[in-house]
């Protein structure tokens, strides 16, 4: 590189965004995550930063602030809306093929004039830009990340959550093949307010154009829709889940996989039962009684963790062991904290964020500049109203035992949060605390991937709507059949790794929270797996949720059958839990229709013809086999 060369040359971009970067009045060229910790406070020495931006009408818009805590970066938007993800956020720009809204139909234009004033106006702007590679080493993408720089927060997010690149490590023939584009003015002069990010899939280049402020959209989600893309065109799958290896008082170790929509669970299942004062576990609250039963068990499981929210399900890292091998495809973890609410809760993730290794990031957080920022310490909507969205930004180099190659998994479960059921307000919260799925339904389940109950990771329309095709379709561009046809692949491929399904929130008339994960978690460790023999299952009284367990001990206590079997609650019922199962029924007769497509699997669609028959338990197990 010759002496006269811009830094930023070192990157490689593309002409059109050499332009911008030639024309920027200055370019803040990151190659450490500290350089873009300081520039988030707008220095150094900044202590306290409002990121505003001057609207072509004369106003100034206030999109977050910014205070540096004695443990990290504390942004808070100021707008409730931007707290959390809208899930309608993607739009779809190119002419490939695709399910999602195309930004023509929906803005009546050709992206390519909103494309330039964007480019023309991040060359106006002070930048911030950096490096970084998608998924896992070299399984992933080479990425650039461009932004405002008074919004440095934003891409110091996007390096904590994906890595960043030093300048020293960048190749010579680096080739960016990913670029985000961070231009939020528009969300107020183009798109009235509303969270959107612009997928614009080009022959060399995957570009997102982000018009907003809060990562989950883009930083987080946008990232994660390259890589589906990606593992679409090469033939693999992008899981949306967390993984854990869970390591029993006996050394038995058990890997287990949970995937499910935002707010199932994820982040949870890596993390310890939360317990009472007493050192008890709360099993549940019966919402009409108001009984409370609880379950000892002296010693848990200790939790190694493999991934919190994206794994790579890469054909270069599967064996020929009949199990699904996965790895991290992030370089740091978007942990939300809305169950955190006073301290004591979780010992471990308390002390890891309150006294960490190295500054993170927090999101809806109520931190003022110089205080520490305590995770159960959340900003408020509203007088009195929790946001339920609060976050931080974790790298996987400061979490204790974690796993950092390539695991086979023996169990992938699926959570749902569920409402509460009764007879008198019959709901689907007729899951029992963990049920064993057939393959075939496991593949179903995540065809329709319920939001679930009170999802509090996103902005809610509906009480309950469907996540999509492996709940990672919100961040897809391209089309559901062809996520359905890769997921049953690799379901058909990996037949030694079992399911179940695993409510939280709720199970019947008891709330239950996040207990039924954590309890099945280190039950099916100590057992072993999740292999039953028949005589320890029997058909749920409802198909779609396949084998209920017949009985169930966790150290020598043993477990009502009012959990594991709704329809044994007094306050349900038979009556209460088939109203329940005629609105799961129909739930999933509404979101697999769409999957018929004539390039969907002959496998896959005698599965779906199946369901939409009302098949049996039995039945699902015959097109894909039994969970034994």
């Amino acid at each position: 590189m010759a002496a006269k060369d811009p830094l930023w040359s070192v990157f490689n971009p593309p002409p059109e965004l050499q332009r911008v970067l030639s024309l920027s009045p200055r370019v803040h060229v990151a190659g450490q995550t500290e350089e873009l910790f300081d520039l988030a406070c707008g220095g150094p020495d900044g202590e306290f930063l409002e990121v505003a931006f001057d609207l072509p009408d004369g106003k100034r818009f206030v999109e977050a602030e910014v205070a540096r805590a004695r443990n990290g970066i504390v942004v808070n938007y100021i707008e409730p809306y931007m707290r959390r993800r809208d899930p309608d956020t993607m739009v779809v720009a190119d002419d490939l093929p695709t399910d999602k809204p195309r930004f023509a139909g929906q803005y009546g234009c050709p992206f390519t004039d909103l494309r330039q004033q964007s480019l023309d106006w991040l060359g106006q702007q002070e930048l911030a830009i950096f490096a970084f590679r998608t998924g896992w080493e070299k399984l992933g993408a080479e990425a650039l990340a461009v932004a405002p720089a008074s919004a440095a927060f934003f891409p110091l997010g996007l390096a904590l959550l994906q890595g960043i690149l030093p300048l020293n490590e960048i190749p010579p023939d680096f080739s960016p093949s990913v670029i985000i584009y961070v231009a939020p003015l528009f969300r107020h002069t183009f798109f009235g307010g509303k969270q959107v990010v612009v997928h614009n899939r080009r022959d060399a280049v995957y570009e997102m154009f982000a018009y907003n402020l809060y990562p989950g959209p883009s930083a987080k989600k946008g990232v994660y829709g390259s890589l589906i893309q990606l593992g679409e065109k090469q033939g693999w799958v992008a899981a949306h889940c967390s993984g854990v290896q869970v390591v029993t008082p006996y050394d038995n170790v058990v890997m287990i996989m949970h995937e499910g929509a935002s707010g199932g669970g994820k982040s949870e299942m890596l993390e310890q039962p939360h317990r009472m004062p007493d050192g008890q576990l709360l099993k549940g609250t019966n919402l009409i009684t108001g009984e409370k039963r609880y379950v000892e068990i002296p010693r848990t499981c200790d939790l190694h963790p493999v991934c919190d929210d994206i794994a790579l399900c890469h054909t270069a890292i599967q064996k020929d062991d009949g199990r699904l091998w996965i790895v991290d495809a992030e370089e740091g973890w978007f942990v939300r904290v809305n169950h955190i609410r006073e301290y004591g809760t979780d010992p471990e993730l308390e002390k890891l964020t309150a006294q960490p290794t190295r500054p993170l990031l927090f999101l809806n957080i109520d931190s003022v500049p110089g205080s520490r920022a305590l995770i159960w310490e959340h900003i408020e909507d509203q007088p009195g109203v929790r946001c339920p969205n609060p976050r931080v930004i974790i790298p996987r180099a400061v979490v204790p035992d974690i796993v950092n190659e390539p695991v086979s998994v023996d169990v992938r479960s699926f959570g749902i949060r569920t409402p509460p059921c009764t007879l008198e307000n019959p709901s689907y919260g007729i899951i029992g605390l963990f049920h064993v799925l057939p393959p075939a339904l496991a593949w179903l389940w995540r065809l329709v991937a319920p939001r679930g109950y009170a999802n509090p990771s996103i902005v809610e329309t509906e009480q309950m709507s469907s996540e999509g095709v492996g709940s990672y379709w919100p961040f897809a561009a391209g089309r559901m059949v062809n996520q359905a046809n890769l997921l049953l692949d690799q379901i058909q491929q990996t037949p030694r790794t079992r399911y179940i399904l695993v409510p939280n929130q709720h199970i019947g008339a008891w709330e239950v929270g996040f207990m039924p994960q954590w309890l099945a978690r280190d039950y099916l460790a100590r057992r072993g797996s999740a292999k039953f023999k028949d005589d320890q299952i029997a058909p749920a009284r409802c198909p779609l949720l396949g084998y209920a367990i017949r009985a169930m001990r966790i150290e020598g206590t043993r477990v009502s059958s009012w959990f594991l079997e709704v329809h044994t609650q007094p306050e349900v019922g038979e009556e209460g839990y088939d109203k329940g199962a005629a609105i799961l029924r129909d739930f999933f007769h509404q979101y697999l229709t769409p999957y018929l497509e004539p390039d969907l699997s002959a496998l896959g669609r005698r599965i779906i013809e199946c369901c939409l028959a009302d098949g049996s338990v039995a039945d699902f197990d015959d097109l894909l086999g039994k969970p034994v």
